[in-house]
């Protein structure tokens, strides 16, 4: 990779107090009575808050047949944002690779590298991000199985797409991601892993590269996915020493209450999901009032445990006694709410909790 050290574009810099760099992960979500198109401007909107505030990256998470997140395509996603930010690092949380040919993600992030260079990170999940049906229409096979156990080659091959190195006589040697790698800086998007278990995590170690655990829905596998990581880890071009960031839930409003009300939206939601039920984030409103049975209620109660939410300087609180927790190098932060409004100012009010 051409350019300035890779190290250099994934640890960021601290912003105020906060004791790890902070970024956004934002799902484009969907609230009832609300449009897709109206989540894609609150997630402009959200973007040029993070910048404005020093936030360090902004990704998107490539979702399918889900009606409450708008973001199926992160690249297209990503080009909007690029042309309506200056600074911010933006990039995939992730693009799930098994989905797509390696060739057409390097053409993709080729051309996003070429429209705002130096600011584009490429996460990379080998799970569908979405229900079986979805994913066998997306990959055109029944076998899912298939493209996720070839995860490893798949990332191989899109990372000499993505340099432009293949060995004479490979027979992909002739064939070029075009835009290819900027000669100099910025070189081409780092590549980071994404994963909620070990498998990722082994495989970001032994490649030398950053790892991206999501706490924020397998929150009892952070630690020792992150220990494996660590303890797995090889210097490589990449980094000198490994480098992990988790996904985190976290809402903060100026009323602990009112953050419960709005957290609950959320956890509604997820518990459709997970029961095959899939649909817009509900009204707080139309959360209140949800009768849920006991083994539902033992779902939403363990979910909400995992969401920091509350007063700013309750937020800011448990953020850090996670980061302690963990030894996490970043955190990267979704907020579950119903609204663009409620979760735009959340991270305005987290910033203000740090100072940043």
């Amino acid at each position: 990779m051409g350019g300035r050290p890779v190290s250099d574009a994934i640890r960021g810099d601290v912003k105020g107090s906060a004791p790890v760099p902070l970024s956004v992960l934002d799902l484009a979500t969907v609230g009832k009575g609300s449009t897709a198109a109206e989540a894609l401007r609150n997630s402009v909107k959200i973007a040029q808050v993070a910048e404005a505030r020093g936030y360090q990256r902004y990704w998107v998470a490539e979702h399918h047949s889900m009606p409450g997140v708008a973001s199926s395509s992160p690249a297209v996603i990503l080009a909007h944002l690029a042309a309506h930010t200056e600074r911010i690092r933006l990039g995939s949380g992730g693009v799930m690779l098994p989905n797509h040919a390696p060739l057409v993600i390097a053409e993709q992030f080729g051309t996003l590298e070429a429209m705002a260079p130096g600011r584009i990170d490429l996460g990379l999940g080998r799970a569908p991000g979405t229900d079986g049906a979805t994913a066998a229409a997306l990959r055109r096979s029944e076998n899912l199985h298939e493209g996720a156990d070839e995860f490893p080659q798949q990332l191989a091959e899109l990372t000499r797409f993505l340099d432009d190195d293949f060995p004479d006589g490979h027979p992909y040697a002739r064939i070029h991601a075009v835009p290819g790698p900027v000669q100099g800086p910025p070189g081409r998007p780092p590549v980071w892993l994404l994963g909620s278990s070990g498998f990722s995590a082994r495989l970001a170690a032994t490649l030398g590269l950053p790892f991206a655990f999501a706490h924020h829905f397998s929150a009892q596998n952070t630690v020792p996915a992150l220990d494996l990581y660590r303890e797995s880890f090889r210097p490589s071009a990449v980094l000198d020493r490994p480098y992990a960031a988790i996904g985190v839930a976290a809402l903060a409003t100026e009323e602990e209450r009112e953050a419960r009300r709005q957290v609950m939206t959320g956890a509604l939601s997820m518990l459709r999901l997970r029961t095959g039920r899939p649909g817009l984030i509900p009204t707080p409103e139309e959360a209140e009032a949800y009768q849920f049975s006991e083994l539902e209620r033992e779902f939403v109660d363990g979910w909400v445990r995992n969401v920091v939410h509350g007063t700013p300087d309750a937020v800011r609180d448990g953020l850090d006694e996670l980061q302690k927790r963990t030894g996490a190098d970043e955190l990267m932060i979704t907020a579950n709410a119903h609204g663009g409004a409620v979760r735009l100012r959340s991270y305005e009010l987290i910033a203000d909790a740090y100072g940043m």
